[in-house]
């Protein structure tokens, strides 16, 4: 992962306090591959300037990111990912029940059958797989 280029990328919301954004924020990238277990993560104090945060709202989310086990700060050293596995499913887990719950309540109202449902989910899950990997092999070509 690049230095800054990942803390720059994301984009928040007036609705949510902004440290539990920075929490799901750090959850995706676990989640996705994009931070490893085990990898160094910026100081609360260059999370806060690359993210354009106050170091206190970095302070309140790496304090609760490590109530919740998902990283780790041992002295003075640096902060890092977590190595526990049994966290790091919890993490992608939690954040596919959200994502589902989500969907559901805005589809709930159309009072589609569950076949149908699931037969257009994974319709749509199989085209979006493949565009990915058309994409994919895209960069490949040009890399």
């Amino acid at each position: 992962m690049k230095e800054s280029g990942a803390w720059t990328e994301v984009a928040f919301n007036s609705r949510d306090p902004l440290y539990l954004q920075v929490i799901r924020y750090f959850k995706e990238l676990i989640a996705t591959g994009r931070l490893q277990a085990g990898q160094v993560i910026p100081s609360r104090r260059e999370l806060g300037a690359q993210m354009k945060i106050n170091p206190n709202t970095a302070q309140r989310a790496y304090k609760e990111m490590e109530e919740q086990l998902l990283i780790i700060t041992e002295g003075n050293s640096p902060s890092r990912i977590t190595s526990d596995a049994a966290v790091l499913r919890k993490i992608r887990s939690e954040l596919l029940a959200d994502s589902v719950n989500a969907f559901l309540l805005s589809v709930r109202n159309i009072d589609i059958p569950l076949e149908e449902l699931l037969e257009l989910v994974s319709g749509k899950y199989s085209e979006m797989r493949e565009m990915d990997s058309r994409a994919d092999e895209g960069e490949t070509k040009h890399d």
